[in-house]
């Protein structure tokens, strides 16, 4: 990989980590949300739940409508948008307005993420493009997980307008680098919008799309309750599910690293390795929930597999299916991870409230193991991605 290529995948990690950072970041600033627009915390949860359902409607038809413009400027495009909300919500004062600016942000989210990993793939050699998206999905991690912590310390040390200004920071950096580093991208041959949706006849699509769902509900039905489960049922300290949580995020990016070059070498056996182990690790996590050693331990092997088949072996599953419309099957991609997301969560939800925390993890199995048996479904389908090797 040249030196060129090295700095335009650092600048794509850096984007996508700007913009997962405005789209999860809120998170770590919920509090601070309802005091300053004096709403209650479940309607400043809004922030998050109404951006994620955006980004999932937005999905698989923002990057095919952007699809035939030159990918530089619909990556500036994206950027000044992200730019100019960012400063708008530090400004803004009025909840209903956070709202609607939070909507036209999430609406732009997919294209760029989505773009990201088309031009980091295009960059290298068809066998090296899973290393080279693995490499930009470290900044979707680092946008998940450090995002919320960085912008919560800014909040208590300095302001909640700070936090919100951070967001904007970063992707105004994003903005020049890009503008100066990042050469002009024309789209060569420009596919029409009714060849584009036509993979949408291929059932290997839907099952894929099918597989990414279940696969996204396995680790975030058991993720979204991980702090309430290192409270009740392992019963640690408030520190030390920090640092748990900080185990979680640190072997995410580990996972990224790992899924990248496994892929690279051995794409069919790796998408069903990975679920299979994330099986076990969900067993052991239901039988040793209580004892806190073990459950770092178990955290840590979690994360590393959470984080390669959140990012690397669900985009490898789409994007592989429709390798001849790759801005589009990255945009059904985040699509279906969000949907994932919802799904999971919703179920994590019900599970405890019927059954009780411990049996979250129920979720989390049930979940992966329906995902393995789409995934073998898939794999007997026949491999779509010819280049790649068994």
């Amino acid at each position: 990989m040249t030196k060129r290529n090295n700095l335009l995948i650092l600048i794509l990690t850096v984007g996508v980590f700007g913009i997962l950072n405005t789209e999860m970041g809120v998170i770590g600033l919920l509090p601070s949300i309802a005091e300053h627009f004096n709403v209650s915390i479940s309607k400043a949860g809004l922030t998050v739940s109404v951006f994620a359902l955006a980004i999932a409607i937005s999905g698989p038809t923002m990057p095919l409508f952007l699809s035939g413009i030159n990918r530089k400027k619909v990556m500036l495009l994206v950027l000044v948008v992200f730019v100019i909300g960012n400063i708008a919500s530090v400004f803004t004062t009025n909840f209903t307005l956070l709202l609607i600016i939070r909507i036209a942000l999430a609406l732009f989210h997919p294209v760029y993420c989505s773009m990201a990993f088309t031009v980091a793939a295009s960059s290298v050699k068809p066998e090296e493009a899973p290393k080279a998206v693995s490499k930009v999905f470290i900044g979707v991690s680092a946008g998940m997980v450090a995002g919320v912590p960085i912008a919560s310390f800014i909040d208590s040390a300095v302001s909640y307008e700070m936090a919100m200004a951070f967001f904007a920071i970063v992707n105004a950096i994003v903005l020049v680098t890009t503008l100066i580093f990042v050469p002009s991208m024309p789209v060569e041959e420009r596919q029409s919008y009714g060849e584009q949706l036509a993979v949408l006849k291929k059932s290997i699509i839907w099952v894929s799309v099918v597989a990414v769902i279940l696969l996204n509900a396995s680790i975030f039905g058991v993720y979204s309750y991980i702090a309430e489960y290192l409270e009740t049922v392992t019963q640690m300290s408030p520190n030390t599910i920090s640092l748990t949580l900080f185990v979680f995020g640190g072997a995410n990016i580990i996972g990224n690293i790992v899924a990248g070059r496994v892929l690279t070498k051995k794409p069919i056996k790796s998408i069903v390795t990975f679920p299979l182990l994330l099986t076990v690790v969900y067993i052991l996590l239901f039988f040793t929930g209580e004892f806190a050693v073990p459950m770092v331990i178990i955290t840590f092997l979690w994360g590393i597999l959470a984080g390669g088949i959140m990012a690397n072996i669900n985009q490898y599953l789409i994007s592989s299916s429709a390798p001849e419309t790759p801005d589009f099957a990255n945009g059904l991609f985040i699509s279906a991870c969000n949907v994932g997301t919802t799904v999971g969560s919703a179920a994590g939800g019900l599970f405890i409230s019927e059954m009780g925390t411990p049996y979250v993890v129920l979720v989390g199995i049930l979940s992966v193991i329906l995902s393995l048996v789409v995934i073998l479904l898939r794999n007997n389908m026949g491999n779509p991605a010819r280049q790649f090797s068994k």
